[in-house]
């Protein structure tokens, strides 16, 4: 049986000020508590259905406290409007910290991205494509929000995310001989263009796009072209749509490279 003080600190966790709090972050859905239990991520209290239980063979190894709860108490006590057979409250883990050189070949700055939906989203693409570093600006919206957790689909348990400034990582890429590339309207059409073979790619706010102070860092502008047939198209992409084209060309150009090399 889940306990109203339970419900109550769960549904506490949908801010941030409570998480920060209890140092605490929620994860729902069948899939995403499963990613968490393979992981290294500290369940604290895991609320599941017996079904659950027994077919995951769910045991004190895998959370520090285990509740067997109904499919009614999942749903009182879930954020979801059509929650599945578990929640899992988990510690939050300290941040990573900088890494003295970027070693892999493209790696993400989220300049004050607002949506948890596209920051979980963008995760999801990040884990796709292999990206091992995901570098936000202190505005960008809180990965442990439970619209972010969902919205990644367990990849917030395989990517590397750092809070950070600009400026910070400004420093970082040019250290590493990273060159950093950028999303503008003016930019240069993605598809005609040869990106760099290592770079630090951003991804701007998504009303405003990159900030202007952050300009200067920039070594190559990009932009995705529209191929609408007239003139009545949509007036941009939704930010995390955007990173997935960008990060689907850079590795199909990488590639490219490297089946070209071994002809």
């Amino acid at each position: 049986m889940i306990s109203k003080n339970k419900i109550k600190l769960i549904h506490s966790l949908s801010q941030k000020k409570y998480r920060k709090k209890e140092n605490l972050f929620l994860v729902e859905g069948d899939k995403n508590v499963l990613d968490v239990l393979q992981s290294k991520i500290n369940i604290i209290h895991l609320f599941a259905t017996q079904s659950f239980i027994t077919s995951n063979k769910i045991n004190s190894n895998h959370a520090q406290e285990i509740t067997e709860a109904d499919t009614a108490e999942i749903k009182k006590a879930s954020l979801q409007k059509n929650p599945q057979n578990c929640i899992a409250l988990c510690k939050i883990p300290p941040q990573n910290n900088l890494p003295q050189k970027l070693e892999n070949n493209l790696s993400l700055f989220l300049d004050g991205i607002q949506d948890p939906g596209n920051l979980g989203t963008i995760l999801r693409i990040s884990d796709w494509f292999g990206i091992e570093y995901i570098f936000c600006s202190p505005d960008t919206a809180d990965i442990f929000n439970p619209k972010v957790v969902q919205s990644s689909m367990g990849s917030i348990c395989r990517t590397k995310v750092i809070y950070s400034t600009f400026e910070k990582i400004f420093n970082l890429a040019k250290s590493s001989n990273v060159k950093i590339t950028g999303t503008f309207l003016e930019g240069e059409n993605i598809y005609a263009e040869t990106l760099p073979e290592r770079t630090l790619l951003i991804m701007g706010n998504e009303g405003n796009g990159i900030r202007k102070e952050n300009e200067y860092g920039v070594d190559k502008k990009i932009m995705i072209p529209h191929f609408a047939i007239n003139n009545n198209k949509a007036e941009s992409l939704n930010v995390a749509v955007a990173t997935g084209i960008i990060c689907s060309e850079f590795r199909r150009q990488q590639l490219a490279g490297v089946l070209f090399e071994m002809k």
